[in-house]
């Protein structure tokens, strides 16, 4: 079936994410930087509040367990903005040239709910988009095949019709699964290899 939209990751695809990077401006003890990413606030952790666990139930237990570390947990829950130093290099050009092309734009993230709201403000680019199944407001995350049937309900398009694209093997999987088009993103050179054998720019 032809391909009739884009529907796109977020973290790693569209912006840069790390954990990393605002802390480095807080921790200067390399020692403490490790354990700090490797045992308190891990990506494992923060993946609670992508499926929809309340910053307000996550910061506080996590106090509770590490309370040496208080003061980069409420950071992180105060200055998530940090955790995204730009853009990926060459994916928001491909996002403006697939809509100037008129192929609909949507996107699938996991994301925490009340990260989303500080952060899509920041970001115009989301503007060019129809529709975006956040995971912290559905309270449902990839690599869930609910997602994927939820976006296709939302987006009003069969599986077949779509071509989605993720950095993350096991979520183009389970996309793939279902009967989507994917890409596993591994930069933009490769994805506008891609877009553009199959004549989508």
């Amino acid at each position: 079936m032809t391909i009739e939209a884009v529907v796109f990751d977020v973290g790693r695809v569209l912006y840069q994410w790390q954990l990393r990077h605002l802390f480095a401006k807080i921790v200067a003890d390399e020692a403490r930087l490790e354990k700090l990413l490797g045992e308190v606030v891990t990506e494992e952790w923060h993946f609670e509040h992508d499926r929809g666990r309340p910053l307000a139930a996550m910061v506080p237990e996590r106090i509770a367990l590490y309370p040496d570390f208080e003061t980069e947990i409420r950071a992180y829950a105060t200055r998530f903005n940090e955790t995204v130093p730009g853009p990926v290099p060459g994916s928001l050009a491909l996002v403006e040239r697939l809509d100037e092309a008129g192929v609909p734009l949507f996107a699938i993230t996991n994301f925490g709910a009340e990260f989303w709201a500080g952060f899509r403000p920041t970001a115009p680019i989301f503007d060019r988009f129809r529709d975006i199944v956040v995971s912290g407001e559905e309270k449902l995350a990839k690599p869930d095949p609910a997602i994927f049937a939820l976006a296709e309900r939302r987006f009003g398009l069969p599986a077949s019709a779509m071509l989605f694209i993720d950095d993350n093997r096991a979520n183009a999987d389970a996309a793939a699964a279902r009967g989507w088009h994917v890409h596993h993103f591994a930069g933009a050179e490769g994805l506008e290899a891609d877009l553009a054998d199959r004549g989508l720019i």
